[in-house]
């Protein structure tokens, strides 16, 4: 039996959509929600610990936390080589550059990467889902990508 396991994740961060055509090319903040769900057959080994689990929640958050929430919160997230990159890396510490236009449906593709690097080889990532406001979420599913739990590029 595949099962699937989520857990929630919440950040605190600001970006800047330079270029953009809107509000959003201000330098602005969110309160983020990150749902990560993953899959695999649940432990079955009648001597092991994990019995049961698809995978310890403990260990789950202690990947996205490390790889994701930790580098994002309270950060300032811009596109690598933006006038605005380069004249606040002088002044702030925790400014996170990345080669793309920071927005949330791209975040969720950069995720996506991260995690499936990082799962156990037993765990497929099967979804993200990121919520940038209350009301507004991109979301990333392996099988939309054709990767069965492998993300596809950015």
């Amino acid at each position: 039996m595949v099962i699937r396991i989520t857990k929630e994740f919440s950040f605190e961060m600001a970006h800047q959509l330079e270029g953009y055509d809107g509000q959003c090319s201000n330098i602005h903040g969110h309160s983020y929600r990150l749902f990560v769900t993953v899959s695999g057959t649940p432990v079955s080994e009648a001597d092991s610990p994990k019995r049961g689990m698809v995978m310890d929640f403990t260990e789950l958050k202690k990947i996205v936390s490390e790889h994701i929430v930790g580098k994002l919160e309270h950060a300032l997230m811009l596109r690598q080589g933006s006038k605005t990159d380069e004249a606040l890396k002088s002044i702030y510490a925790k400014i996170v550059c990345v080669a793309y236009q920071p927005t949330c449906e791209n975040m969720v593709i950069q995720m996506a990467q991260i995690l499936t690097e990082q799962l156990p080889q037993n765990v497929k990532l099967h979804s993200l889902k990121l919520h940038e406001t209350q009301t507004s979420f991109a979301e990333w599913y392996a099988e939309d990508n054709g990767c069965g739990g492998q993300a596809a590029g950015a």
